[in-house]
């Protein structure tokens, strides 16, 4: 076979796997439960990906480095390490990471070893002699999120490994952001209806209007230095004990 072949069968299948990861990253459910997302973002990858034997999700916001949705206890593990330590693949991919965005560790038992001294021999004590981290390419601001991928096998991540990993975190990247937005959304809807129930109760007990119990809601706000939504909560809630206690007498 000749070598522009083999780059079209390559690519074809690499369209196929992405393809099949976003049917089951869409099709596992809603995307408006932002962990979830993020846990079948890591299942999906690992098993998209080839040669990779687990994964996580690192995040850092405001300084911190949180491991999340790791597939085994060492791999957590290991993600914990590299947050304590201040260094390993995660951690480059998310503060220093190249134009790709991908940090590659071929081998932490060899030359690789050298660049994350401290980290690199206790994950071949545990078994991982390779790392694949790609940062998403997510939002510029305080927070920065990365894919992990572990291999037991070093030089298991080859080109096509890498390119399939780099092209995924896209993908997640986008559903991601989706996820954060529908988070928002709902909040902002629930913030709604919270404000119109409480200007329903307000508008019962004092008989005015919809634009004069929002004023009042307003003032409330201002007086008490409460957002007003935690206001019209605080409000329903008491209507609520209110209606539980004369219904009990």
């Amino acid at each position: 076979m000749a070598f522009g072949e083999r780059d079209e069968v390559d690519t074809e299948e690499l369209v196929v796997a992405l393809r099949r990861a976003a049917r089951d990253l869409t099709g596992r459910g809603s995307i408006r439960d932002r962990e979830q997302t993020l846990d079948d973002i890591v299942g999906a990858a690992v098993e998209t990906v080839p040669a990779a034997d687990g994964g996580g999700i690192t995040v850092t916001e405001h300084g911190e480095v949180v491991s999340r949705h790791t597939t085994d206890p060492t791999i957590t593990k290991l993600a914990e390490l590299q947050a304590d330590l201040g260094e390993g693949p995660c951690i480059s991919a998310l503060h220093e990471p190249p134009e790709s965005g991908t940090i590659v560790a071929d081998d932490l038992g060899g030359a690789d070893g050298r660049r994350w001294p401290r980290f690199a021999p206790l994950a071949v004590e545990a078994g991982y002699h390779a790392m694949l981290s790609v940062q998403l390419a997510y939002q510029p601001g305080p927070r920065s999120v990365a894919l992990n991928l572990y291999a037991t096998r070093a030089g298991a991540f080859d080109r096509d490994a890498r390119t399939t990993a780099a092209l995924f975190a896209v993908e997640a990247a986008v559903l991601l952001v989706g996820a954060e937005e529908a988070v928002h959304l709902r909040r902002a809807v629930d913030s709604r209806d919270t404000i119109g129930q409480a200007k329903g109760i307000l508008m019962e007990r004092f008989g005015v209007d919809d634009e004069g119990a929002f004023r009042m809601l307003v003032r409330s706000s201002q007086e008490t230095n409460l957002k007003l939504v935690e206001v019209a909560r605080w409000l329903h809630v008491e209507a609520c004990r209110r209606s539980s206690a004369e219904h009990g007498s």
